[in-house]
């Protein structure tokens, strides 16, 4: 007997405990950041958890374009 297939909500993360976590600044820049260590101040949890690989994937996918919010006009 094979093991279900995971979720299609789980499809392409990994099954490993999270160990980091996405941040960002008040200029929408994007980094990662260990659990259980304090952000620096300025810095807020962006809301998503996971590997250090799927919190690049995910800064990958929503951080477009790198200009600080400042010179974008915002």
């Amino acid at each position: 007997m094979t093991p279900d297939p995971p979720p299609a909500s789980d499809a392409g993360r990994s099954h490993q405990a999270p160990t980091h976590s996405v941040v960002v600044n008040h200029e929408e820049q994007y980094s990662i950041w260990r659990l259980g260590e304090p952000l620096p101040v300025g810095w807020a949890r962006e809301g998503v958890l996971g590997t250090v690989e799927e919190c690049l994937a995910h800064i990958g996918r929503v951080w477009t374009d790198m200009r600080p919010l400042s010179i974008r006009g915002g």
